[in-house]
């Protein structure tokens, strides 16, 4: 149950992301998490949008370096502890998170959490076998 992801490679500088936002808006792709990473000369823009392959290809035309990787979107309670239990769960079992990102559904009451492991299948069976809710792309795009 693994999610497209599309990260973009954008230099430090007014109006860049908006470049990424006016690109998608065109193409009516719709954002639907994100998050920004950047150091003082470029930034790391992940994104979760409800057209994963429109969007990397608008995004290549308007000349941004742009590549899709697999993450897993994992559902928990919105409440204090949600989190630690996941991560009590891969600590237990050595998995490493490479980064994580996250939002909360708008009526469910709870959070999706967007995670990028380095043993992404391992990640996936370890959750799965505690009864931790993994969302496929579907279910994801659908909130």
């Amino acid at each position: 149950m693994k999610v497209k992801q599309i990260s973009i490679f954008i230099e430090n500088k007014s109006g860049r992301l908006a470049e990424v936002a006016r690109a998608l808006g065109e193409k009516s792709v719709n954002i639907l998490a994100l998050s920004l990473a950047d150091t003082s000369d470029f930034g790391i823009l992940r994104l979760l949008v409800d057209n994963t392959d429109v969007a990397l290809e608008t995004l290549k035309s308007s000349g941004f370096t742009v590549n899709k990787t697999d993450v897993v979107a994992v559902e928990v309670s919105d409440q204090p502890g949600g989190l630690c239990e996941i991560l009590q769960t891969l600590d237990e079992a050595q998995i490493n998170v490479e980064y994580m990102y996250a939002f909360v559904e708008r009526n469910a009451g709870n959070a999706v959490i967007i995670f990028r492991f380095d043993e992404i299948d391992n990640a996936i069976e370890t959750l799965q076998g505690k009864g931790v809710n993994i969302l496929s792309g579907e279910q994801l795009y659908s909130l």
